[in-house]
């Protein structure tokens, strides 16, 4: 209910204290503020090496996608691959802006570019071996990369490669153009070393090395889709018995890893627990207990728990409230009648109410600030523009939601709105949407679906979006690394559409744009790129295909046994390779 998603509000100001952030995440310092500890932004809580215990996770609902490394895209599954899966380079486990740094992780060194950015060379690391003893080799990325190209296996992982490599005309992944040769794409010229040859020039060419689909895996043990049961692991942690998205999973210490070959992960506890199928508020509730260590989403404390953490000193000390490169957002389908005429999409952009949607996800503080823009701030190429005068008309514009009606020829629609049913803040959005809407007219009935296949079977799937009349799907997006292309070309190019179902953009399918996103890569002048991530992002809020919520805030808080905790940049909320539990 949108009562739920403004209770945040409600309970700031009953405590006399302002809903308005700082902005940067260090918290607390104004009069005002809620005194949040915020000790794990841009340092270490509790710090320590010592070994062994069990550090214990707790998702609300289904895991989100996967665990296979080349299908994997929720970022929460990225942070905690790092424990079994380990990429050719990799974000570096450290708090501050050093998160955001890249590190050799399988490789020796970040990559060596030739042919002017075309071709990228990478060396591996002497002695790094699965966990059943097999020494890991150029091949096992090789396959790994390849087979993670093949999007009707493996639906819901990102398009980078398939896009970029120079793959033979027609090529399906290894298991279905099995004779294919790929060495126009990648070549292994002996067991340690892996070239990748490009389309065109790419100088982020080692953004896409950090990517989990450079995990290795080995061809004689890939079992396609099945795979994910039990990924082979090339980290200090494996899996101890099979993955269960409904119920959850157990990592435990992987004989065959060294620490000589791995300078990048501490591997403190002995096992990790995930618990997965949990009710949102109920895991709120467990944290401050201090039965499970960390909500593994990391979308922070939901609005029934956060007048309790901003009430109580022992909570407060316990809580980070983080500014990251996310936007809550919400898609709206131009394949869905009558959306498919812009004045009805302009209809819903005026008619919604910005600080309904910012309730929703508890209010400035602890939810984020109103977006007027698909790219946050911090997002280097952020261009501050504000085409639909949201900021100047919080509860938004209704005379000009039924002028946009009468242009598109209509009194009035029916349409769905999904979100994620284990997410009450999406919940509250969809009913802040409902409630807008309907004073001019708009009925849009919130739709709950499985986070599961939330993706891969129902808002990804263009098929099922038209059959159910899903008009808007409440979405959210942080950067695959900290640029422009990183944060939008996932998001806003059409060809990431997937008739199997599977991409994270639903709605944004501009020819313009995507032109425009293939002169953006190759640009070598940085400032010039930049202005032209800010011109992409503004050609696609012209066509009203995405309303874009808040930049994202959270309030994250910190079970009482966990340790070495620290906000990492690169993914807005704690690193979960390098935490650690009290014994």
């Amino acid at each position: 209910m949108r009562k739920r998603g403004a209770a945040a509000l409600v309970a700031v100001a009953a405590l006399g204290l302002s809903a308005c952030g700082s902005g940067g995440g260090g918290g607390g310092s104004s009069a005002g503020e809620p005194e949040l500890d915020n000790g794990g932004v841009g340092k270490i809580v509790s710090e320590s090496d010592e070994k062994g215990g069990t550090l214990t996770f707790g998702l609300a609902g289904e895991w989100g996608d996967t665990v296979d490394p080349g299908e994997t895209y929720y970022g929460y599954s990225w942070d905690m691959l790092r424990n079994y899966a380990r990429s050719l380079v990799m974000f570096k486990t450290e708090p501050g802006k050093a998160g955001l740094e890249l590190t050799p992780d399988l490789a020796t060194d970040l990559g060596k570019s030739s042919d002017g950015g075309k071709t990228w060379t990478y060396t591996l690391r002497d002695g790094v071996k699965f966990e059943d003893g097999t020494e890991i080799t150029s091949q096992d990325v090789k396959h790994a990369v390849l087979r993670s190209t093949d999007k009707e296996t493996f639906p819901n992982g990102p398009a980078y490669f398939e896009a970029m490599l120079d793959l033979p005309d027609g090529y399906k992944g290894p298991y279905k153009s099995k004779n294919a040769d790929t060495d126009q794409a990648i070549e292994t010229p002996d067991d340690k070393t892996i070239v990748f040859k490009l389309k065109q020039p790419f100088a982020g060419f080692d953004y896409l090395a950090q990517l989990p689909q450079t995990a290795p895996v080995p061809e004689d043990k890939d079992t396609g889709a099945k795979y994910k049961s039990h990924p082979l692991s090339s980290g200090p942690y494996m899996f101890d018995g099979n993955y269960d998205p409904s119920s959850g999973f157990t990592l435990k210490r992987n004989p065959e890893w060294s620490a000589d070959s791995d300078p990048n992960r501490k591997a403190l506890p002995d096992e990790m627990v995930v618990k997965t199928g949990l009710e949102a508020n109920d895991l709120d509730n467990q944290i401050i207990a201090g039965t499970i260590d960390v909500d593994i989403a990391g979308t922070g404390v939901q609005a029934a728990a956060l007048p309790k953490v901003l009430q109580q000193a022992d909570l407060r000390e316990r809580a980070d409230n983080p500014l990251n490169a996310r936007l809550w957002y919400t898609s709206i389908n131009p394949t869905v009648k009558p959306l498919d005429n812009i004045d009805c999409r302009k209809a819903v952009m005026y008619a919604m109410s910005p600080k309904s949607y910012q309730n929703a996800y508890g209010g400035e503080f602890a939810g984020g600030e109103i977006a007027t823009t698909l790219m946050p701030p911090q997002i280097p190429g952020y261009k501050d523009f504000d085409l639909y005068d949201v900021k100047k008309n919080p509860n938004g514009q209704p005379d000009k939601a039924e002028e946009s009606l009468k242009a598109c020829g209509s009194e009035g629609f029916e349409t769905n709105i999904a979100y994620r049913a284990e997410r009450p803040k999406e919940k509250a959005t969809a009913e802040a949407f409902q409630q807008s809407l309907e004073k001019v007219g708009i009925t849009a009935t919130p739709r709950p679906l499985p986070e599961g296949d939330y993706f891969s079977g129902t808002c990804g799937l263009p098929s099922y979006v038209v059959k159910n009349n899903i008009g808007m799907c409440i979405n959210g997006w942080g950067a695959d690394w900290p640029d422009g292309y990183g944060f939008l070309s996932q998001i806003v190019d059409g060809r990431v559409i997937r008739e199997t179902g599977g991409s994270s953009n639903t709605s944004v399918r501009i020819p313009e744009v995507q032109d425009m996103l293939d002169e953006a890569i190759v640009e070598q002048d940085e400032d010039t790129r930049n202005e032209m991530w800010g011109a992409i992002d503004e050609r696609v809020m012209e066509e009203a295909v995405i309303y874009p919520g808040v930049y994202a805030k959270s309030v994250l808080l910190r079970g009482k046994n966990a340790t070495n905790v620290f906000v990492n940049e690169s993914f807005g909320y704690y690193d979960y390779t390098a935490m650690g539990v009290k014994q």
